[in-house]
């Protein structure tokens, strides 16, 4: 391996840690609002509150709506995930140790792109309920409720994201699990990560927030908040002699941030 790294492995190296971010990354992203192509170090996303209609007098002028508008900044940093490649290590190996690295990059930056929108998620204070107990139906009902009651779309455009141990209990839950409700076709055991209930997609995460024995899940609509991408996963690759390897550099700079309060509904379940 020369000092100068060929072109060709550079681009198809990031095209592969791209690929790999895309499919293995992040499970938030595609559930939020999202900006690309951010220029700076900051952007902002409109907040658009309720519009009333009116009568008007016959000729009379049409009335206007009054909407409120804002708007919330959303902040970029910077990320970075590298690894070595030894120039040997391809050799002794049966799998491509490219390959490894190109996974354990799209991992680590996803997860960082899910952190931080889970962060912005755990702004909320909009509570189902306490947290003396952990995902009951009696929770989800409450849940449910407080959205319908702030007028929150139900477009097919809400997620319900929670953690593993809720998953679990949500098994127990005849109405989510039973095919007597729910048909034969959308039975949880047929896909264990994500399933469609109650208008919204259910999605089971590692990474949600632990405060104590509490877990704070988040039930939410797309447009409650924004993610915004300055650039997108990057590699630079790079080789040191005086080591026989390269340094391989994934990098991103991204943020996310609470739009809508009432968009967002927590709720905090026991993990005894």
């Amino acid at each position: 391996m020369t000092p100068n790294i060929e072109t060709g492995f550079v681009r198809q190296f990031e095209k592969d840690v791209h690929n790999a971010y895309q499919r293995l990354g992040s499970k938030l992203r595609p559930t939020v609002r999202s900006k690309g192509d951010i220029k700076g170090a900051s952007t902002t996303f409109q907040k658009v509150g309720k519009g009333s209609a009116s009568t008007k007098a016959r000729h009379g002028k049409v009335p206007v709506m009054n909407v409120d508008h804002g708007s919330v900044e959303c902040a970029l940093q910077d990320y970075y995930a590298g690894e070595w490649l030894d120039a040997l290590d391809e050799i002794k190996v049966g799998h491509s140790e490219r390959d490894v690295i190109v996974n354990a990059g799209a991992y680590a930056l996803g997860r960082k792109t899910d952190e931080l929108i889970i962060k912005a998620l755990d702004s909320s204070t909009n509570y189902a309920g306490g947290n003396a107990d952990g995902l009951t139906k009696a929770k989800i009902l409450t849940a449910f409720e407080l959205l319908g009651g702030a007028d929150v779309p139900d477009d097919g455009q809400r997620t319900a994201v929670i953690g593993w141990r809720q998953w679990s209990q949500l098994l127990d839950i005849p109405e989510f699990a039973d095919a007597d409700y729910v048909g034969d076709d959308n039975l949880p055991w047929k896909g264990a990560q994500a399933k469609q209930w109650l208008g919204t997609l259910w999605i089971a995460h590692s990474g949600l927030t632990l405060s104590g024995n509490v877990r704070f899940c988040h039930w939410y609509h797309k447009t409650a908040l924004g993610h915004a991408s300055g650039k997108d996963v990057e590699s630079d690759i790079s080789w040191h002699g005086d080591r026989a390897a390269l340094f391989i550099n994934n990098m991103m700079s991204q943020g996310a941030v609470l739009i809508d309060g009432t968009g967002v509904v927590t709720l905090r379940c026991l993990e005894s």
